[in-house]
């Protein structure tokens, strides 16, 4: 593996073009370096890795599924990677170099790390060459013969291709735009925002350096006006910071193609490829040939073709090469611009798998761009560099992906590589597929048909708008439910590719929404569009369950996925009253594709009906609902529930199971004479009339480990009743029976909880025979809507200002269904301005104001779906509008908005403007202009047409899992738990490297795993580590998820603690003032979070001795922490004390008393006075009280002897950094062990023995001696659903821990 910089993690995945038929080794962008020789022993991974066919306990019901794949359980010891070696390299008019390589890398890597070299990145056409001989570029290092430690490698320049010039000119454009952040402003290849260096300065890898900021050192601590408490303004300009490197070095003004192109035949026998034009910054006009031998200037002009060669005569073999001879000024700032470039973080300029979009961007110089021209036009897409000439055939090479093998580690690696990245290409496609079908510029397989109706195929992917074709949805909502399928069978998609089995094939799926409208771009089953639809499916209904078929091979292949999916194998009749057998919904259809293989399609109903919101006659709710006023009629009929909460009824459900078991047992136990009954008769709704309050079995402590151990009987119970091996007695397989059958298990001798999901279907028809079974399932289906209502919502925080804004978004876009192209700009900010601005009537200016057209075109019917000329969004009010709104939220959300404008709503419910902004921006992808708005203006609208600069796609896709990875990742955070904070370190980087391994250096799961080995590095006292972990973290979450996610946030909280256990004090204020930024832009100053954020700017002020400032952030934590957690909470308890601190430091003992005082009064009423929280408060008053007195006699001296008193030099002690550091980390939740290392080997081994003594109870009040116990931690700003961060809740547990 090529190492440049030692930044990147290990085995970054290779681009594209090398993709297939390389190795699981680790694959590199440029420069990606290399972890020592790793052994994995798969007899360490977790349990979900062995041996598929194990028997399994009784209980898993999918919720562990085994991973496929035939892997002995033992001890298998794979290399991952082989040790690297160094080679010489020889390259043209430079000094030669060393760089170390792997034998896995392919001598492409080589070529990658040369042209991103600062010294050699001009080069693109080029071969290496060994001892004469060239290496061909796709062989791997160690099949070339005679390639060892030491050899040197000739770079040896190659005559030049139409297609190797034109490369060369589009990397020579990149390289002249690797600092312009335009590309991830206008949200293309990948690009994406980053604005760490802004704030810490450069790399924070140089700490070592230049420390800005010890303990002696002034520093300056002002925050910004606008980031105090209690400021009121909320400015958006400094969301994006000017980057001072983003002040373009201009190396040339134009570099474009020359009109003269192509070569005339005559031209091209001398060699000429193509022709450039170029004006340089010293504004010389020149024109430039590409040959075959190099780049040379011609004596053409722009009205006169003169091929032959100009004055000087100087032939290059790099364009580079020759702009530094004819220009000095491109030869000055070109050198000045590589070498800021490459000392840019490789994070910051590595591309993301997924496009990120901005919802904001400064006003940008449009400049020309020859490359960025060509692409627009020759539609390079699906036209990839390393596939000439052809478009790629998506289906197939999702499909083969899937078929890799997989039986051990290095398959499965290569196989997910390849999957992900043959999804994050399809997903790039699909978007710029659907945003030129909106755009009218794909013509429809069936043009003549209305607008709606119309379908399309591009690039190999077939588009479908979201309208209800042909009544399909008639029964169910309509043009709604046609909207709301393509989501529901995108999370089928995903769920079915999660179980991965093998021989079942799902198409590629991306739901797009653009300009008002929802395209689905599916991957195109082969032969699918030359038969017809009812001739091709074999298994299910094309009519929602009239005529119903069915296929053995399906049912066998679908049988694999029922106990992962929890979906039950039912029958059902069809229109002929023959009985059916499928194993999913009925709407899933089957086809077998002229390939041979097997394509399920239509998976809008893969999990079970919400019954909240499907009211179906004669049938009656559970009391929970009814009381809730449910069901509802909703919009339409196709409410499911979510994975989410399939997965987290079943796991409530599993709990009851084994309660109710080892409740049984325990009778028996106490009465050998009977069995009880009882439970037969109560079946799970009495049970469950208050699911949160399962049968009492925690009454007394003793009873608490006696139920462990039941628990634990139980469990052998099951596994031994399941494994049906005939040693259970009769009455412990009664126990397990009446649990099964309380709880709703489709098996009596096991806890196997399965949904059928065409119950409540309308349509669907079940026979007679199974009249028991469908009413088990209609229950089960009454017993998960009633857990919802009752378990689930009341842990879920309605967001008032989540509520309006989605219900904007519902009417944004019909809104924008009715404009064309050229209004859409006067549209958009229209809309904004009835939505936001307190300006009581906004006039749109319609387009026609602006150009005046002779002739106005008769409306055609088959005019593309996004150029319609109605007007009659023009005539939007803001009264109107915020109606609509308050309606939108009562039907869809049943909720009702106080309020009638913009401006009632933000009083009513303390919402910002700025965020409503943001949130409507980013539902939708529109994209403002980075500037003040004047919201609350009464005289002029907020937003004008220039204000809107974009509309950006927002998508839904696949997210490819590294299973392997996260399998470590796991086990790694369970070791932590348990206290093994070095082999958990270890899994954890084992992690890394096969997350790298599958999705290349940039992803959100790499994030978390980033997070968590700071954090461990940290604890471990290695801060350096620590730093430059989380460095990589919040560059990667600003790159993945965006600059201001609440992520991020959390990320820039965890660097700047880092940085102030470093000593960098400024640059750790500095972060932590830009996460309050952001938290106040995007949630306000009321959030629960906000305490923590200003415990921590507090104390690290505390520690600078800004005294007054300091205590304006704590105070206003104490506030907040009041107001989320009670007076009484030992959150308020710790943050008086805080607040203490800081008074006496100010020696105002009078203050500090006074909140001491109520921090001790918490402790004792919460903890008990014996509690260590509540002796350490008694003691800090003492000490308080003596400082006071002390301070009392001294003033008294004063007064009584005047200026001539003998006064005692009173000790005011400012804080040390190190006191200040242990309350951060108290705070931030994380128990530091200072111990020597036997004592860390005594401790493990005592962890280890309790955590056998005592696994199922959890004993809180006796803390082991060399830890310090700490209070209960603040919780952190939720990530989104993808958050893999849950690093482990051990706050309370008495092992060493990180909480986070």
């Amino acid at each position: 593996m090529v190492i440049k910089t030692d930044e990147l993690p290990a085995a970054a995945p290779a681009d594209s073009g090398r993709e297939h038929g390389s190795q699981a080794g680790g694959k590199g962008r440029p420069g990606a370096a290399e972890l020592p020789s790793v052994m994995l022993l798969n007899g360490d991974c977790p349990e979900s890795l062995e041996k598929e066919g194990v028997a399994e306990p009784p209980r898993e019901n999918g919720l562990e599924e085994a991973e496929p794949g035939d892997e002995t359980t033992g001890q298998e010891v794979i290399v991952i990677q082989d040790t690297g070696f160094s080679v010489k390299i020889l390259v043209p008019g430079i000094e030669p170099f060393s760089l170390q390589v792997s034998p896995q890398e392919m001598v492409q890597e080589i070529h990658q790390v040369l042209m991103d070299r600062e010294d050699t990145c001009h080069r693109t056409c080029f071969s290496l060459h060994l001892d004469g001989n060239m290496l061909d570029h796709f062989s791997e290092l160690r099949s070339v013969e005679g390639l060892q430690e030491g050899s040197v490698l000739r770079v040896v320049e190659e005559p030049y291709t139409v297609r190797e010039a034109r490369i060369h000119v589009r990397h020579v454009r990149d390289l002249l735009k690797s600092l312009d952040p335009s590309d991830a402003f206008n949200g293309v290849d990948c690009n994406s925002l980053s604005f760490l260096s802004v704030f810490t300065d450069g790399d924070l890898g140089d700490s070592g350096k230049r420390k800005k900021g010890l303990e002696m050192d002034p520093i300056d601590c002002t925050p910004p006006e606008y980031i105090l408490p209690g400021s009121r303004e909320r400015p958006l300009c400094p969301l994006q910071p000017q980057n001072r490197d983003w002040k373009p070095l201009q190396c040339l003004k134009v570099l474009t193609m020359s009109g003269w192109n192509p070569p005339p035949g005559n031209r091209k026998m001398h060699g000429d490829l193509m022709y450039l034009f170029v004006i340089t910054a010293e504004d010389r006009q020149v024109s430039i040939t590409a040959s075959t031998r190099g780049f040379y200037l011609n004596q053409s002009t722009a009205y006169h073709f003169n091929p032959k060669p100009a004055s000087p005569r100087f032939l290059s073999h790099s364009l580079v090469e020759l702009l530094n001879q004819i220009s000095p000024t491109f030869k000055k700032n070109f050198a000045v611009l590589q070498k800021k470039r490459v000392q840019r973080h490789p994070f910051e300029r590595i591309a993301t798998p997924f496009q990120v979009y901005s919802w904001t961007a400064p006003q940008a110089e449009h400049a020309m761009d020859c490359v960025r021209a060509e692409d627009a036009y020759t539609s390079r897409l699906g036209y990839e560099e390393h596939i000439p000439g052809q478009t790629r055939d998506w289906n197939e090479e999702l499909q083969t992906t899937r078929e890799l093998p997989r039986k051990n580690l290095p398959e499965r690696l290569l196989r997910e590589r390849a999957i992900f990245k043959v999804h994050s290409d399809f997903t790039a496609a699909a978007t710029r597929g659907a945003m030129a079908v909106i755009d009218g510029n794909v013509m429809a397989i069936n043009p003549s048909e209305e607008t709606k109706m119309q379908m399309f195929i591009w690039n190999n992917i077939f588009f479908s708008l979201g309208f209800d074709v042909r009544d399909h949805y008639k029964d169910f909502g309509g043009d709604v439910a046609a909207y709301v399928a393509p989501t529901n069978d995108l999370n089928g998609v995903r769920t079915y590719n999660v179980v991965d089995v093998e021989g079942l094939y799902t198409l590629g799926t991306v739901v797009v929404d653009y300009r008002g409208y929802r395209v689905t771009a599916q991957s195109i089953i082969p032969g699918i569009l030359e038969r017809d639809q009812e001739q091709s499916v074999i298994y299910g209904s094309i009519d929602f369950g009239k005529t119903v078929v069915s296929h053995p091979r399906y049912l066998e292949l679908l049988e694999r996925t029922s106990r992962p999916l929890k979906i039950l194998r039912h029958r059902v009749l069809n229109d002929r009253d023959e009985e059916v057998e499928l194993c999913s919904s009925v709407e899933c259809k089957g086809i077998i594709g002229n390939d041979g293989r097997h394509y399920i399609l239509d998976l809008l109903r893969t999990f079970p009906p919400d019954l909240n919101f499907l009211p179906v006659p004669g049938e009656e709710l559970p009391e929970e609902c009814t009381r809730a006023g449910f069901p509802r009629t909703h919009r339409h009929k196709l409410c499911c529930l979510r994975q989410e909460l399939v997965d987290a009824f079943v796991e409530h459900r599993y709990l009851l199971f084994m309660k109710l078991a080892a409740l049984q047992l325990m009778q028996q136990k106490a009465s050998q004479l009977q069995t009880p009954s009882s439970l037969e008769n109560g079946g799970p709704s009495s049970m469950e009339s208050k699911p949160e309050d399962p049968p009492r079995m925690e009454a007394g402590s003793e009873e608490e480990g006696s139920s462990a151990s039941g628990l634990a009987k139980v469990k052998e119970l099951a596994e031994t009743i399941a494994a049906d091996d005939g040693t259970a007695d009769p009455r412990s397989r009664e126990v397990i029976r009446n649990a099964c059958k309380a709880v709703g298990s489709i098996s009596s001798t096991a806890f196997d909880i399965r949904f059928n999901p065409d119950i409540f279907s309308p349509g669907v028809r079940f026979p007679e025979s199974c009249q028991d079974e469908v009413r088990d399932q209609k229950q089960l289906l009454k017993d998960a809507a009633a857990f919802l209502l009752s378990c689930q919502i009341p842990g879920l925080k309605i967001g008032i200002g989540e509520l309006i804004t989605r219900s904007a978004k519902h009417i944004f876009k019909t809104y924008l269904q009715g404009v064309e192209l050229s209004g859409l700009s006067a549209a958009i900010s229209h809309f904004l301005n009835c939505f936001l601005s307190s300006y009581p009537n906004p006039v749109a200016h319609l387009p026609a104001d602006e150009l005046v057209s002779k002739k106005r075109s008769k409306r055609r019917k088959n005019r593309p779906p996004g150029a319609s000329d109605n007007t009659a969004w023009a005539v939007m009010t803001p009264q109107e509008l915020w109606r609509n709104i308050c309606q939108e939220a009562k039907n869809y959300f049943d909720f009702s908005l106080e309020c009638e404008t913009v401006d009632q709503a933000v009083e009513t419910y303390g919402l910002q403007k700025i965020t409503l902004l943001r949130e409507i921006s980013l539902k939708t992808g529109i994209q403002v202009l980075l500037k003040e708005y004047s919201f609350d203006s009464r005289h002029k609208p907020t937003f004008t047409e220039e204000d809107v600069l974009n509309i950006f796609p927002v998508v839904k896709h696949v997210n490819p899992k590294a299973s392997d990875a996260f399998h470590f990742f796991q086990s790694g955070q369970a070791k932590v738990q348990q206290g093994f904070l070095k082999e958990g370190c270890e899994l954890i980087n084992e992690a890394l490297n096969l997350f790298n391994n599958v999705y290349g250096a940039m992803h959100v799961e790499t994030c978390a795993c980033l997070r968590l080995l700071a954090r461990l590095h940290y604890i471990m006292g290695d801060y350096a580590e620590a730093l430059s972990n989380q460095q990589k973290a919040v560059l990667m979450s600003e790159r993945v998820m965006g600059i201001e996610h609440p992520n991020t946030i959390q990320e820039y909280m965890h660097l700047a603690l880092y940085c102030f256990a470093s000593s960098q004090l400024s640059t750790s204020l500095s972060l932590l003032y830009r996460a309050r930024y952001l938290m106040l832009l995007v949630f306000g100053e009321d959030h629960p979070e906000m305490a923590l954020l200003d415990n921590n700017i507090g104390l690290v002020l505390h520690g600078v001795m800004e005294y007054d400032l300091s205590l304006r952030f704590l105070e206003n934590a104490l506030a907040v922490s009041t107001k989320y957690h009670g007076p009484k909470a030992l959150k308020v308890a710790l943050s008086h004390h805080l607040v203490a601190r800081v008074y006496e430091s100010k020696a105002e003992f009078r203050s500090a008393l006074q909140h001491e005082k109520e921090g001790y009064t918490i402790y004792k009423t919460q903890l008990g006075e014996d509690h260590e929280k509540t002796k350490e408060s008694s003691e800090y008053l003492k000490c308080l009280t003596q400082q006071a007195v002390a301070l009392q006699r001294t003033m008294n001296e004063i007064y009584r002897n005047g200026s001539s008193a003998n006064i005692p030099p009173l000790k005011f002690t400012a804080p040390s950094l190190a006191s200040v550091l242990e309350q951060l980390n108290v705070i931030n939740g994380i128990l530091f062990i200072p111990l020597s290392q036997k004592d860390l080997e005594n401790l493990k081994a005592e962890v280890a023995r309790r955590h056998q003594l005592q696994e199922a109870s959890r004993n809180r009040d006796k803390a082991e001696e060399p830890m310090a116990t700490e209070p209960e931690p603040e919780p952190e700003p939720s990530g989104g659903p993808e958050d893999l961060g849950s690093e482990p809740q051990a706050a309370k547990d008495p092992s060493p821990s990180v909480q986070g």
